[in-house]
């Protein structure tokens, strides 16, 4: 819907109109505990991020009862476009702008080339696997 007043051509984003449920149902967005007024099950809300290779990279579904947490959303979208050109993977909880991880299929020699920062977490295992860097510039 738009944002008072606002129309939806007005809107800097394509938002897609369905009065059938047709897409609704194709894509499992339908939450069968929650009805409308004519016993109809209402639409969950869903977010999905799909990538310039229009690939999908996230897809979240809420219960119709529950409002998108858009920090979240945000959240995720920094870490997608961060780890999209970087080596880095982001931890739970991460921050934009917060410590990442150095990915696995990063050499010891390259970390070391290209995080000079980094430092390794010790495990009881002894492996030096959980490499973390301050958060590389995109």
């Amino acid at each position: 819907a738009a944002q008072a007043g606002e129309s939806a051509s007005e809107l800097p984003y394509p938002i897609i109109a369905d009065k059938k449920r047709e897409l609704a149902v194709a894509l499992g967005m339908i939450d069968p505990a929650e009805k409308d007024a004519q016993g109809l099950p209402l639409t969950a809300r869903a977010v999905f991020i799909i990538g310039p290779d229009k690939k999908l990279k996230l897809s979240i579904l809420y219960p119709a009862t529950t409002g998108r947490n858009f920090d979240e959303v945000l959240r995720v979208l920094d870490s997608l476009q961060l780890t999209m050109y970087q080596k880095v993977a982001t931890p739970a909880n991460w921050q934009n702008g917060g410590e990442c991880m150095v990915l696995p299929s990063v050499s010891k020699d390259d970390a070391a080339k290209l995080f000079p920062e980094h430092r390794i977490a010790e495990v009881p295992s002894g492996k030096q696997y959980l490499r973390f860097t301050p958060q590389p510039s995109k």
